[in-house]
């Protein structure tokens, strides 16, 4: 299968996946050639920004924290949001629904214990519920956990959920997105906990334990032998800090790492030319787009000078030749976007159409908008060209991409921008603080209608909520829960549909395209199935055959690590 994958094109890459004895996305195999043992080393574009699961608002900090901590039950394979099919038990064992459908009772697991030895009880999930609810925490996902009225301890080994309203996803809010937290260990912390030296120093319950991160070079999880569910197949997992793709990929090709998960896809085809290292597609819930800050900078008083007014924005969104930069970055392999979702969702709706390329209207637009070109072909309003910086990270290769392009068909048009190209953990700290005009932002949404509501709610709109842009619509609002109320899966699209038309009316955003999800796999490593919200679910279950181990040097943090 490895010959007939490198006759294919790389079209039929993305569509096949990958192959070799076991290919990503296929679950791993049982029996002698699956025995523990070995490392995976993960060359990462960025590290995290702290190591405390609900809190973390990187991708890098939300793999770590998945695989240090449960949850009270796992979301199945097919990311079923409805009624609680599909979940598997983790830290409860079993759960029981009231006579009126308003709360659930989960039994933990008597056999569950923190990575410190202490047993997990329902202590621990009261204080998680109430650390993220605490409004001085300004947890990313309080504003998703609003229908949850209360948290009790029935008993030390049963926790209680109560709702306030029943809807289709209650027990997929119960438990998606907080993974518990030991209440001995952080209990003390309050609302210093995102500073404190915990947050660099995790203490868990999941099948992979916090051995050490060296800031800016590399960290490292390894299995902890004694879990309740299994020690993992894998003795560590290493991410080598490596935010210079080319460097990145110079480590995978070198035998340096096993894992590179942002491949470039005009990389793809030399690198599966390597007898070691295989390139695959996997499946991912992500869309990118140029982010307009509605609101002053740094959470200022009033509307952005530029962006404020809609019809500039719209003018913008007209002005951008999607087809053409797609083609241009991504050649035949770049996935279009549909609009503020990816087009995996389950709610997505691929039939919405997007403002058209058009010069002619977009000029027009900025003319009617009191936006009149100057002799230097700039646009200026009461004495203030149409100016404005567009933010984006050094170490995404299509944004800094997407940045060039946008900035000549902006140009055209009147428009000047100033790149701001920054490295990824500055990148978000200027998000988090809206400290920015436009940026390159790509999201990775949840399986849940809910998602969206999360991201771009006018509830997120806040400190410490995702809604960086301060996109703030009722209509949006109202559409988004009356989506989540509904058990009907078709009235739930229709009004997912009516959300998405509002915000692309609204154009606080012009959507760009969907990621493409390439990764080069060493050989040697067999993977498990890979969801869509997180392919790394399962990475506990991927594992190196016992003859295909290699002793390596560890890089820091002590002595040398031997597969």
């Amino acid at each position: 299968m490895r010959t007939l994958l490198r006759s294919l094109p790389l079209a039929a890459l993305v569509l096949a996946g990958a192959c070799g004895d076991t290919a990503p996305g296929s679950p791993a195999p049982s029996g002698a050639e699956a025995t523990p043992g070995g490392s995976l080393v993960i060359a990462s574009p960025a590290e995290p920004d702290l190591l405390i699961p609900g809190i973390t608002m990187t991708q890098p900090g939300r793999m770590a924290t998945d695989m240090m901590f449960d949850r009270l039950a796992e979301i199945g394979d097919d990311l079923n949001t409805i009624g609680d099919e599909g979940f598997a038990p983790r830290l409860a064992r079993r759960w029981a629904w009231a006579a009126d459908s308003l709360s659930i009772a989960f039994e933990l697991d008597p056999r569950a214990r923190w990575h410190d030895g202490r047993p997990v009880r329902s202590s621990d999930v009261t204080f998680t519920f109430g650390l993220h609810r605490n409004p001085s925490v300004a947890s990313p996902i309080a504003a998703i956990l609003t229908n949850i009225d209360s948290v009790t301890a029935r008993d030390s080994m049963t926790a209680v959920i109560w709702f306030a309203r029943r809807n289709p996803e209650q027990f997929y809010e119960a438990v998606y997105h907080a993974p518990i937290l030991p209440r001995h260990v952080y209990g003390a912390e309050g609302a210093g906990i995102r500073t404190s030296a915990l947050a660099r120093q995790p203490v868990g319950s999941g099948r992979f334990r916090f051995a050490g991160w060296d800031a800016g070079s590399r960290m490292e999880l390894v299995s902890d032998t004694g879990n309740y569910r299994g020690r993992a197949l894998l003795d560590r997992v290493v991410w080598t800090f490596t935010p210079d793709p080319t460097a990145a990929i110079a480590r995978l090709t070198a035998g340096e790492a096993d894992f590179y998960e942002v491949l470039p896809p005009d990389q793809a085809e030399r690198i599966d030319q390597m007898v070691t290292v295989r390139v695959f597609a996997y499946p991912n819930l992500q869309f990118s787009f140029m982010g307009m800050n509605l609101r002053a900078r740094k959470g200022g008083a009033g509307p952005h000078p530029v962006f404020g007014d809609v019809r500039v924005r719209r003018a913008l969104s007209m002005a951008v030749d999607r087809g053409a930069m797609l083609r241009n970055v991504f050649g035949a392999y770049g996935p279009k976007s549909y609009g503020p979702f990816p087009k995996g969702l389950g709610v997505a709706d691929t039939t919405l159409e997007l403002p058209a390329f058009d010069t002619a209207a977009a000029n027009a637009l900025l003319d009617e908008a009191g936006w009149p070109r100057g002799q230097d072909g700039i646009r200026r309003k009461a004495g203030r060209p149409l100016e404005f910086s567009l933010l984006v990270p050094a170490s995404s290769r299509p944004r800094a991409s997407y940045a060039v392009l946008l900035q000549e068909q902006f140009r055209r048009i009147g428009a000047n921008v100033n790149i701001e190209s920054t490295d990824f953990p500055t990148f978000m700290a200027r998000q988090e603080a809206r400290d920015f005009d436009a940026a390159l932002q790509a999201y990775s949404t949840d399986p849940s209608a809910g998602g969206a509501r999360q991201q771009f709610g006018s509830a997120s709109a806040r400190p410490g909520g995702s809604n960086y842009i301060m996109y703030a619509s009722p209509a949006f609002d109202a559409h988004a829960d009356s989506a989540l109320t509904s058990h009907d899966r078709a009235q739930v699209r229709a009004h997912m549909r009516a959300a998405y038309r509002q915000m692309i009316d609204d154009a606080p955003a012009i959507w760009l395209y969907d990621v493409l999800t390439l990764g080069g796999l060493h050989e040697r490593i067999r993977t498990a199935t890979m969801r869509a919200d997180e392919y790394w679910a399962h990475i506990a279950d991927w594992y190196i055959p016992e003859g295909e181990r290699l002793p390596r040097d560890r890089i820091g943090l002590g002595a040398a690590v031997a597969d």
